[in-house]
C-alpha cells in the first residue's frame, strides 16, 4: 500500500463537505471548495483511493422506523492478558446490536453502544454474552433517555487546521 498523501487545505474542505454531503455533485463540491470541476474530481479519487474516504452511504432517521432503545454498557473484562482482549473484541464484533466500541482508560475497560428494541431485548444480549463467556467480569449500563443532538460529522477543518 501507498503513503498516504499529506493534505493540503483544500483537500480538508472537500473531507469536510462531503461528510456533510454525500451526495453532493462534483460540480458543487468544486464550486464549494474553490476549483474547478476536473480538478476537484482528481482529488476525490485520489482522497478514495488513499483511504480517506471510506464509503459513501445514507444516514436513517431510526426514530421513523419505530422504537428502540440506546444503551452505553462499560465492560471490565477479568483477565487482562492481550489475548483476552482480542478475543472480547473479535467476539463483540459479530453482536449486530453493539454498534460502537471504545477501549478506555480508567475503571473499566471497554464502553459498548448498543442498540436494542427494548430493555427486555438488551437484557437478553448482555445475558447471552454472560453466558458464552466473553470474558466479562462486570458490566453497568446506562439506558439513553433523550438525545439532545448527535453530530455526525467530525469538525475537520477545527481538528486539522483548515481555514
Amino acid at each position: 500500500m501507498m503513503p498516504a498523501p499529506r493534505l493540503d487545505r483544500i483537500d480538508l474542505k472537500i473531507l469536510a463537505k462531503l461528510q456533510k454531503e454525500g451526495r453532493i455533485t462534483n460540480v458543487e463540491l468544486a464550486d464549494a471548495v474553490g476549483l474547478s470541476p476536473s480538478p476537484c474530481l482528481t482529488r476525490v479519487k485520489r482522497l478514495e483511493k488513499a483511504g480517506y474516504i471510506t464509503a459513501y452511504g445514507a444516514r436513517v432517521n431510526f426514530n421513523m422506523l419505530g422504537e428502540f432503545l440506546t444503551v452505553f454498557t462499560e465492560v471490565t473484562l477479568g483477565e487482562h492478558r492481550q489475548g483476552d482482549h482480542s478475543r472480547f473484541e473479535s467476539r463483540i464484533a459479530k453482536v449486530s446490536e453493539i454498534v460502537e466500541c471504545h477501549v478506555v482508560s480508567g475503571s473499566y475497560d471497554y464502553l459498548l453502544k448498543f442498540v436494542a428494541r427494548g430493555v427486555s431485548h438488551y437484557q437478553s444480549v448482555i445475558e447471552g454474552m454472560l453466558a458464552n463467556d466473553y470474558g466479562i467480569e462486570k458490566y453497568f449500563s446506562y439506558v439513553v433517555i433523550k438525545s439532545p443532538f448527535i453530530k455526525h460529522q467530525l469538525p475537520i477543518q477545527n481538528l486539522f487546521g483548515a481555514d
